[in-house]
Order: structure tokens, then sequence, then C-alpha cells
């Protein structure tokens, strides 16, 4: 989902929080950010003083820093210079700003021919810092390594090392990554249905199977007929590599006598694979999901057919918001994962949307790298992570009983003084206080996050995720097509353990060996 779409779903009610956030600003303590180049007062750029004292001698104030951003756009009308959006980020952080918005339809193409023409912004967004034109420029010394200078920054400094190293290369950090929820996988299911047939939430696997096992052949919803399944997939292959891990299996990549192993050859992935095949033959999951459109998810659900989907946790109150407009009695719930033979254990997200890589070619010094990082840093403050994120009190929203209460949205006709569209593009949301700021209006909303904030004790995180591979590049859409086409091929009976074995094989012979060592590679030498 788009990134502006999320920033949405978290803004449309909040807590009084925001209005004691805007009363603060400036009063968030003192603490000096230092550094060559630098003369900020901390976070906010503003020092405190007591009541009745004599104002400090004042020095005088620095020319506001010119920095250029290119980022991503998802609407045709972009904050402009003159919208006050943009002013207030410019005062805040004393800079002068040349916002490059580019839409998203074609920016992989724009931060192509950019990264080869060598001209380039003080910072550029990137989705992946391992699409082969970013690890080239990467490689070739293009972008700044600033993992020793993260430290030295109040909201920087906060970074989840989790995401940081999943954003890593080789080892190094050189990307600041926007946040998203790093533990967001979760099964959301009828409530409504589990509480007509008397059972209790799952817990363990063999319960969420009962649960899906009664959810198809007990009539959940009580309509006297046989018309109901217990979980929706779709081709996305999502919800088959949640599940795994609730085997055991590891996340693309397990350690194995210290050597990194492709989930898909352990023993635990085809004991996921079973458990998938037995849902498929049971009817319990759709017999079209190797083709059915992930657009569709929710229909399903909300139209009383499927009573399951495993997914990330925000699909828990879409489906729920809409099926009360349809069945006012139906109710969703929601659980983080079960528990399976090595416990509990969860799919993470890469915790990222993408990163923005500071080049060297633009910002030329180290004063100046610390110039874009207090930048950066300080539209992490609360203030800014509100401004950019919805915008200014008043105009784009109110406050209404402690509820925010939209004015503008995005899709209205704004006036380039109070146009804000995309500004969210540049939020990093480091640290993620986006939950604390804004309390969902709904108890299911409420329940998402703490389930997101939970499943960060049990995710199983990637440990080849910083690495790159020569083969992968060139041919990892094959090989990972190779694994999908086999996976799809047991669950559906078409090939059996033997054949699927036949096909791993396939997958070594193809590239999978090269690029099984090439990564080993790279993990021994970051391990030295």
């Amino acid at each position: 989902m788009k990134r502006v779409q999320n920033q949405r779903s978290f803004y449309i009610s909040a807590t009084s929080v925001i209005i004691a956030v805007s009363v603060i600003a400036g009063c968030s303590g003192t603490s000096t950010n230092t550094g060559a180049g630098t003369t900020g007062t901390g976070s906010t750029g503003t020092a405190s003083q007591s009541p009745g004292t004599k104002p400090a001698e004042t020095k005088t104030k620095e020319a506001p820093f010119k920095i250029s951003v290119m980022l991503k756009s998802f609407s045709n009308d972009n904050a402009s210079p003159d919208s006050k959006v943009w002013k207030q980020v410019e005062e805040y952080t004393n800079t002068k700003l040349d916002l490059q918005f580019t839409p998203d339809a074609s920016y992989l193409d724009k931060m192509n021919i950019t990264l080869a023409s060598g001209s380039m912004p003080s910072a550029i967004f990137v989705v992946n810092v391992k699409l082969p034109a970013v690890a080239n420029a990467i490689k070739g010394g293009a972008f700044w390594e600033i993992g020793p200078y993260l430290k030295d920054y109040p909201n920087l400094s906060k970074a989840n090392q989790t995401i940081l190293n999943n954003t890593s290369v080789n080892g190094k950090y050189y990307g600041l990554y926007t946040t998203r929820p790093i533990g967001r996988m979760g099964i959301s299911y009828r409530k409504d249905w589990l509480d007509n047939l008397g059972m209790k939430e799952p817990k363990t696997i063999d319960e969420f199977y009962n649960m899906l096992k009664a959810f198809t052949n007990n009539d959940p919803d009580q309509n006297g007929k046989n018309d109901t399944y217990g979980m929706v997939v779709t081709k996305y292959p999502g919800p088959w590599d949640i599940m795994q891990t609730w085997f055991g299996a590891p996340n693309k990549w397990g350690v194995k006598d210290g050597k990194l192993v492709p989930a898909h050859l352990t023993p635990e992935y085809m004991e996921a694979l079973k458990f998938y095949k037995k849902l498929y033959d049971e009817k319990l999951v759709n017999q079209d999901f190797a083709v059915y459109d992930s657009a569709k998810w929710n229909d399903p659900i909300v139209n009383g057919k499927a009573g399951v989907a495993v997914d990330v946790a925000d699909r828990s109150y879409q489906i729920d918001e809409k099926l009360k407009t349809v069945d006012p009695k139906g109710t969703i719930d929601l659980i983080g994962a079960v528990s399976g033979p090595a416990g509990l254990h969860n799919q993470p997200t890469t915790g990222y949307a993408g990163v923005f890589l500071i080049s060297k070619s633009t910002v030329k010094t180290e004063a100046e790298l610390r110039k874009v990082l207090e930048f950066f840093d300080k539209t992490n403050d609360k203030e800014m992570q509100a401004l950019l994120g919805y915008g200014i009190e008043g105009t784009h929203y109110k406050m209404d009983n402690g509820k925010l209460v939209t004015i503008l949205t995005i899709n209205d006709n704004m006036g380039p003084d109070i146009n804000n569209k995309n500004m969210n593009q540049l939020s990093l949301q480091i640290p993620y206080i986006i939950p604390e700021l804004f309390k969902p209006s709904t108890p299911l909303r409420i329940k998402a996050n703490e389930v997101m904030k939970e499943n960060e004790k049990i995710i199983v995180a990637n440990p080849a995720e910083p690495f790159t591979s020569n083969t992968f590049t060139q041919k990892g859409a094959q090989l990972d097509q190779i694994v999908e086409d086999a996976r799809v091929k047991f669950i559906v009976g078409k090939t059996d353990e033997a054949g699927f074995k036949a096909d791993m094989d396939l997958w070594r012979k193809s590239g999978g060996d090269d690029y099984t060592k090439e990564m080993n590679e790279a993990y021994a030498g970051v391990k030295k």
C-alpha cells in the first residue's frame, strides 16, 4: 500500500496528545548536537529559559542550509514552496528546501537516470538498496556511509537495529529508512463465527486448523447451509510465508552450522508445505488460491463465505469496518500468531518502505553531511512528524472531544498556500511514535497496534537481509519463480515430496548453488 495511504489510516482519529505536542514545541530539552559544521541546540533548535530570568545573549542565526531531496509523490498536485507546511518545515529546521517530487509510476526510471548521470540531489529516496543501479552506485562510492554518525543525533540514534540491519549493505549503513511496523503480520478471523461454535481463540497450530475445519463444516453462520470455508488465500504468497515461520522455518534464510541455508531447503519448510496441502485437500481454503486476485482478498469474509485471513494486522479493521455495513452483528478479531513445534514465531516485514541515501557529489564534506543528518533528525521530532504526516491544525484538521476530525483530505483541492500533499513522503518516523501520538478510533484499531508491538518479540529476522549477490541480481526472478511454482504444485497435488525435491535440484542448477555460495561468502566476511 502506498505510503500516503498508510499515513492517512493512522491520522483519521487522534487523541489530544497532538495538542500537547503543539503547545510544547521548542521546549523539549537543549541537548546540543555538536560535530563539524553544526551550531544546533538539540532537536528543537531552541533554548529553554526559566520565567523571569534575563534573556541570554542571542547569537546571529545561521543562514538556512540548502538541501535538495528527490522523493516519491502519489498525486499530481504536490506541495510547493508557497505551502505553509513547507515553510514551517524550513523554519523549524533552518533550511532552504528543494523537494523534487517524482510520480511513483515513473520513479524507478527517474531514479536510474539520476544515478547514472552522477548529478544527484543532497538526498535521494530508493525503495531498496539492493536494486542493481543502487547497489552499483553504493559500491562505487556515490553515497556517504552514515552508520558512524547516527549515535550523535537524538532521534536517529533511536533507529531500530533490526531495521537498520535490513537496510545495510554488507554490514554498513548508508540509508535513513522510512519506518513501517516490523511486527505487522497477524491472523484476522470472524469472532462471531467462533462464538457461534462455542470455540476459543486458537493458541496453537492444531487449534488454528480446528478453527478452519469448523468454519468449513459446522455452519458457523448458522444459516443451515454448507456455504462457508475456513481461510481465504490469494495468489500473493504472503500467507504461506507467514505460516511457515509457525513451524520453525526460517525467514528466507536460516543459519545451520554457521552457514546460511535457504528456507525452502529446510525440513521445517517441508512440514509447513504438508500442512498447506492438508488445508487444500480438505477444502479449508479456496481452491482457486493460485489465481485469486489479492485486490478481492476481503470480499469472501465480508460476504460471509470465509472466516480467516492471514496477512497484515491492518486487514482486521479494514474487514471489520466493511463487514459492519452489510452485517451489523458480524465481528472480526485479531491475534498475532499461533504456537508451533519451535514455540511462538511470526514473519516480520523488513520494517521500512525505502531509504534516503546522501550523495557525496553534492554533500561534499563531513560538515555538510552533518547538516543533512541534522535536518532529517529534526524532521523526526514529534512536532514535525505531526506536521509532515497530517498538516496544520485548524487548516487540515480540527480536534473534537479529543478526536481528530478531517477538514481537508488528500482528494481535496487545496490552494498553494495550504497544500500539504506528499509532504509525508519526507517523514522517516524515527523513532516510530505514531501510535503514541494518534489514538486509533476503534477498539480493533487499538488492538492492531498492540498486536504489532507484541509481534516484535517473536519475529524471525532474515540473517541474510543485508547481503547482495551477483547471481541473484541476474537470475533472482527466475529462481524465486521456481520455488513458488514448486510450492503451488505440491499444495494442489500436482507433485509429491520427491517431485518437490527435483524442483529444488533444478533451483540449485539454475543458479541457486551460486547464489547460496555468494551469500555465504558475504556472511562470512561480515562475521570476520
